[in-house]
């Protein structure tokens, strides 16, 4: 894992390793990134009972895990953290060998539209290449279509596989999107 920052793939936008300074920010953007993003697709009691404190918490216990995922922020010369990614081998074992797994990316909702998640995204497919990975995958809400949207700029698309998970008393289904991936970084 690299100390320093990486090179801006949007104008103005940077992407670091996360430190372990970042989890309280880290904590707040995904909370909000689930309530905003996820509003009218998950149950708004779920959504208003996540807890920026315990996430936070959390996000200290994975990230000082030995061999865990990578984690990354992204920010901006006004803020330290405007967005969050993590990645790490795939956990799923219907998936081809040697696949990474985005397992989350968010932007604070107030910096969604910046560059900050293609920043992330071209950062964290860079890197999952460079470490030897051929692929990877990500589960994406079927209802979220501005997400979709993004994953298939991205050159990210859906492989036919689907799943639910329950959050709050009703399913909610997920469809898994992959790509190869190359020796550098896209956007």
């Amino acid at each position: 894992m690299t100390t320093r920052p990486t090179p801006a793939y949007v104008p103005g936008v940077f992407v670091r390793d996360m430190a372990l300074d970042d989890c309280a920010a880290v904590a707040e953007i995904r909370v909000r990134g689930w309530q905003h993003a996820y509003a009218g697709l998950i149950p708004r009691a779920y959504l208003d009972a996540m807890d920026v404190a315990g996430d936070a918490e959390r996000r200290r216990a994975h990230l000082t895990t030995e061999g865990g995922p990578v984690n990354l922020v992204a920010g901006t010369p006004d803020a330290a953290v405007t967005g969050w990614a993590c990645y790490g081998p795939c956990r799923d074992d219907a998936a081809p060998d040697g696949s990474a797994e985005l397992f989350a990316i968010y932007v604070h909702p107030d910096r969604i539209g910046t560059g900050a998640g293609r920043a992330l995204l071209a950062e964290a497919t860079g890197r999952a290449a460079a470490d030897g990975f051929g692929r990877m995958t990500l589960w994406v809400l079927k209802e979220n279509a501005r997400a979709r949207r993004f994953y298939e700029r991205a050159g990210f698309g859906p492989d036919g596989a689907e799943e639910t998970f329950e959050a709050g008393g009703a399913l909610v289904p997920e469809v898994r999107y992959g790509r190869a991936l190359s020796g550098r970084a896209v956007g």
